[in-house]
């Protein structure tokens, strides 16, 4: 993958930066391309860089010891993840796992701290992206409380398309059934009934292997 192609395609921040800046960008930004399945990042490491995905499809989750998982949000391509845990550096509270073949960037820990020093759109970007993400956050808390599945796929795949955290995607993601039904954290059989409720509203329509929106407000705003 041709990394200078790929920032400024599935990196909306990348074009806020100067030449320096965009040439250290590129510098220390590391590349791989990992199987689904593929823990990306340990919950319990200290996390020392920035994670893009520029191809795929990940989620964040967290379980205990008992084996018990939790999906919090995926993070399609064009999203990146992990800011809150290099502010504080701290160790991540999750695991970042691919849920199909996924192609993920690395943004060095000091090259990060040093855009933050230097770069006050960048500064601006990271406070939105933040704001956007605590409520994202907020409102997962209360739609996985108070929402039937159909109104939790409907909120799932709204995420998916929020044009702050994943800029630059189309209306069209790539995405199975039993790929939403992990974020969602429902069954596949539960889940494709759902995308036939959401479809029969002509809020999206269902193809082989991926979901077209066609009402991204309804979806936001489906079951209140």
């Amino acid at each position: 993958m041709n990394l200078s192609q790929a920032l400024p395609a599935h990196a909306a921040w990348f074009d806020l930066l100067d030449d320096e800046q965009q040439a250290r960008v590129l510098q220390d930004t590391a590349v791989a391309h990992v199987e689904a399945g593929t823990i990306v990042e340990h919950k319990g490491m200290i996390a020392c860089s920035w994670i893009g995905v520029l191809e795929g499809l990940v989620k964040v989750s967290v379980g205990n010891a008992e084996g018990k998982l939790a999906s919090l949000t995926g993070v399609p391509a064009g999203g990146w993840i992990g800011e809150g845990s290099l502010l504080k550096r701290e160790a991540r509270k999750y695991d970042i796992i691919a849920l199909r073949r996924s192609t993920i960037a690395r943004l060095r820990g000091d090259t990060f701290y040093w855009l933050l020093d230097a770069s006050i759109p960048f500064n601006r970007y990271l406070l939105h992206q933040l704001n956007e993400r605590v409520a994202q956050f907020i409102g997962k808390a209360e739609y996985d409380r108070l929402l039937a599945p159909d109104a939790r796929v409907a909120r799932c795949l709204a995420e998916l398309f929020n044009p702050l955290l994943y800029p630059g995607n189309s209306m069209r993601l790539e995405i199975t059934q039993e790929e939403i039904g992990f974020l969602a954290r429902i069954s596949r059989q539960r889940t494709n009934q759902a995308l036939r409720t959401l479809e029969a509203a002509q809020l999206l329509r269902v193809e082989y292997g991926a979901v077209q929106v066609l009402d991204l407000d309804g979806l936001k705003h489906y079951g209140i």
